[in-house]
């Protein structure tokens, strides 16, 4: 089993994976002013992406987990309450509400993994209008960010193919939770692991890692500094080349892999982390392939991006694996996705808005994907109770009348169909199989240990890809917009 977020010491005196404070003001006056005004009757809120970035056609849904495990555990505490009395924002009546609150609702969502589009609804949640409202900022929180670095991997993971990928991003992250999440996301994706040792623990991803230059250097020699290293670490042998000159430790290498071998220990690896890498991997390639280290892999880091991961596999460079940090776990080209979580229904009416630019579709909604061969053909957008074609998407999660009881809904795996080929900018059509994994803890069916499924071999036109496809919606939107109130 997986856990959600890690069993750590508070924040500042704050379990910021639990509390509610983690929030913005207007949340909280809304929850006043909702009880107030004795608006508590069921609304339904819908997280979706309003417009995809120009240099992405796809998404891929991420962080389900994470708001599942917010919402079981959110509550005041004894210290959150008697903040929010010495503030002096709110009535007493306020908070002796907040004190008792929990969160009593529904959740359906896209399983995790799962390509989408502009406009689509990834996360709905259903519970009282205070309730439904106040989760906003933390839903937007964590939805946004996984959603937005698992969509970048995705695009890495395609160019990639079979060549081996791993996060190398916690330091240039924006912050420590950011960066475990973001070795979850790009796991979702498709990466092969990451570095960030705490991700091993709390979410089963595997760990790797190398040594670094300041290793070598704090050695008299560089023989000496692989010399110790091996025999420290000798079951992932892996060296770093480029410190002083990245061919003449190449050369080294295949000068001590006997004398490795005959104390029974196997160099797997050697890994590149400046200059043209792509000229230094062939020079690599052949010193270690003339030196009988025909199965040594050759590594690569340091400003890795998708685009350079495509140009190198169209040019045959003999890179095995890549170790991508900043652009990833930044999502360097692009660092938002225009998203929200908008009310889409209150006390059984559907709501919209026609703000310039912000316009939002009404009431309860579900995706149909339709596929052809295994290969997705197209989505519309349709309200929750019609029965269209296809394989509707969003699935029950957690549901208000099982809650108390312990119980959660249970979600398909991710979805192995995926996309159109036009999704990835991909020509001919191919068909793109996602990692199907346990992405959402133990509520997720049991399976074994997560499975990679590589896509097939793709052509890359260019970099971004094309503009996508919209998403169509049934025909009852229309009357639906006539009849729902603007809100």
């Amino acid at each position: 089993m997986t856990q959600a977020c890690p069993p750590s010491e508070p924040f500042y005196g704050f379990d910021i994976c639990r509390t509610p404070l983690l929030t913005d003001l207007y949340e909280l006056n809304m929850y006043e002013a909702y009880l107030e005004a004795g608006m508590t009757a069921v609304a339904s809120f819908e997280f979706f992406v309003r417009k995809l970035p120009p240099c992405r056609n796809f998404l891929l849904a991420a962080g389900l987990e994470q708001v599942v495990a917010y919402l079981e555990r959110a509550r005041f505490d004894e210290r959150e309450l008697a903040w929010l009395r010495a503030s002096g924002r709110f009535p007493e009546a306020a908070i002796e509400q907040l004190a008792a609150w929990r969160f009593d609702g529904d959740v359906d969502a896209v399983p995790e993994g799962t390509v989408v589009f502009a406009q689509e609804p990834i996360l709905r949640i259903t519970a009282p209008l205070p309730t439904a409202q106040f989760l906003e900022t933390r839903i937007i929180n964590l939805l946004h960010f996984q959603t937005l670095i698992a969509s970048k991997a995705a695009r890495m993971v395609l160019a990639a193919g079979e060549r081996t990928l791993v996060d190398f991003g916690l330091r240039r992250a924006h912050g420590a939770e950011a960066g475990l999440l973001a070795a979850r996301a790009a796991y979702i994706a498709g990466f092969a692991g990451t570095a960030t040792v705490l991700a091993e623990p709390i979410f089963h991803i595997p760990v790797f890692g190398t040594m670094a230059h300041s290793f070598i250097q704090a050695h008299d020699s560089e023989e000496e500094a692989f010399l110790h290293f091996a025999r420290a670490r000798p079951k992932a042998v892996v060296f770093l080349l480029d410190t002083y000159d990245t061919e003449a430790a190449a050369r080294r290498v295949v000068a001590l892999a006997p004398r490795l071998a005959a104390e029974g220990i196997r160099i797997h690896g050697v890994r590149i982390d400046s200059g043209d890498l792509a000229r230094h991997a062939r020079r690599v390639r052949r010193i270690l392939d003339e030196g009988g280290l025909r199965d040594v892999r050759i590594l690569a880091s340091g400003g890795i991006d998708e685009a350079l991961i495509a140009r190198h596999r169209a040019e045959g460079v003999p890179i095995d694996g890549y170790g991508i940090g900043t652009s990833l776990t930044t999502s360097n080209d692009w660092a938002s996705l225009d998203c929200a979580y908008k009310l889409v229904e209150y006390h059984g009416r559907p709501r919209f808005k026609r703000s310039e630019g912000k316009a939002t579709l009404p009431g309860r909604k579900q995706i149909f994907r339709r596929l052809r061969d295994g290969v997705m053909a197209g989505d519309v957008i349709a309200l929750a109770d019609e029965g269209l074609e296809g394989e509707p998407l969003l699935q029950p999660v957690m549901r208000a009348d099982l809650f108390e009881r312990g119980q959660r809904g249970d979600a398909p795996l991710p979805s192995s169909s995926a996309c159109l080929s036009a999704c990835a900018g991909l020509n001919p059509p191919t068909t793109i199989r996602w990692r199907s994994r346990r992405a959402c803890g133990h509520w997720w069916p049991s399976s074994s240990a997560p499975r990679r499924q590589q896509p097939a071999e793709p052509a890359w036109p260019r970099l971004p890809p094309p503009p996508p496809r919209c998403s169509p919606f049934s025909l009852r939107r229309r009357p639906m917009e006539r009849n729902g109130r603007r809100g």
